[in-house]
């Protein structure tokens, strides 16, 4: 059975709505486009790291189509490793309606998202899920992912679709690595999935924060 790791940006009060450009998730929603200024060389490297060893994308249906349209395009370019690594890995779409899927190596998942991300997971060995917020919601939900990249970014918006959206299930979460700051403030926290559910104590306890 392979890993999912889901790679996810927001801002510090976890807004993950469309980080990457105006026009990715406009409706509602003015400031499309926040990651840009905050990227560096470090969190940049970061990020390009975190995709090596990828033979699967888990994408929903707006990150698909942003990305179908875009990343065919860019080999050769600044981006070339990247754009010659999602051009070349199966693309497995979450959606309930019907799209273009003439990226090549795209295909649509089955009705039931539990069961069809159990199955690409049965086939591969190291599935990334990129952005793609409201299917996020769906593996968050099911506890259908191995680890979690969480790059955190100095700046409060106070509108937008949450990391954890409406639904989210109380979820024991371990950190896999110290966290790793960037010159712009951009820190990054590794998450795996844990067993149990959160626990509560008292503060007053003599022997709290003991195992």
């Amino acid at each position: 059975m392979g890993l999912i790791h889901i790679e996810l940006f927001a801002t510090l009060d976890l807004v993950g709505q469309a980080p990457g450009g105006p026009d990715e998730d406009p409706e509602g929603f003015t400031f499309g486009g926040w990651q840009a200024p905050l990227i560096d060389e470090v969190s940049g490297a970061q990020v390009g790291a975190a995709y090596a060893g990828t033979d699967a994308l888990l994408l929903g249906r707006r990150t698909y189509d942003i990305f179908a349209g875009y990343w065919p395009h860019q080999e050769g370019g600044a981006d070339d490793d990247i754009a010659t690594l999602f051009n070349r890995v199966p693309k497995y779409v979450a959606s309930r309606g019907n799209p273009d899927l003439s990226w090549a190596g795209s295909s649509q998942l089955g009705p039931d998202l539990a069961a069809a991300v159990r199955d690409v997971r049965e086939r591969h060995e190291n599935v990334k899920v990129v952005g793609s917020l409201d299917f996020v919601q769906t593996l968050l939900r099911e506890k259908l992912f191995d680890r979690l990249d969480l790059w955190v970014h100095p700046i409060v918006l106070g509108t937008g679709k949450k990391v954890f959206g409406g639904g989210a299930v109380p979820t024991n979460l371990t950190l896999l690595e110290p966290p790793s700051g960037s010159p712009h403030g951009v820190v990054l926290l590794r998450y795996g999935l844990a067993d149990g559910v959160p626990a509560t104590g008292d503060m007053d306890a003599p022997d709290r924060g003991r195992s």
